[in-house]
């Protein structure tokens, strides 16, 4: 479950179903993390990001699993991606979609994360998005 990372910090992940029960693992591992790390006062926003990104992994991926990582790629940044073998990149709508409460996940990442993206591989993607926060000296 966890693997060293070159800020001393353990990376999370885990593989999951693709299917909308997993968000709720997805916010478990977020949670378990965070705590690990100290950083409770991220542990609200980051589980609505990973929610957001399952969710969209969900909907859009091509295989039966994907896979959630929670990581601290550098000091100050906590990074929440989730994996799957769909190529498509995922598009924030900017328009207001009408009455319809679906396809604003992005919106809500963008919106909670200093910064997001979405990295290719050749066989699939990973949706990331970064919070910030002050470390402690």
């Amino acid at each position: 479950m966890a693997e060293p990372h070159p800020t001393r910090y353990p990376a999370y992940s885990k593989t999951l179903p693709r299917e909308p029960e997993s968000a709720a693992v997805a916010r478990k591992l977020v949670r378990t993390a965070l705590a690990a790390w100290g950083l409770e006062d991220q542990i609200d926003d980051a589980m609505v990001i990973v929610t957001e990104l399952v969710s969209n992994a969900v909907e859009h991926g091509r295989l039966a699993s994907i896979r959630v990582i929670v990581s601290r790629p550098t000091e100050g940044w906590v990074r929440l991606g989730v994996v799957d073998r769909s190529k498509s990149i995922p598009m924030m709508r900017t328009d207001s979609n009408g009455d319809q409460v679906r396809g604003r996940g992005l919106v809500l990442v963008n919106a909670l994360t200093e910064r997001w993206g979405t990295d290719l591989y050749r066989w699939g993607k990973q949706v990331w998005g970064e919070l910030k926060y002050e470390p402690v000296r």
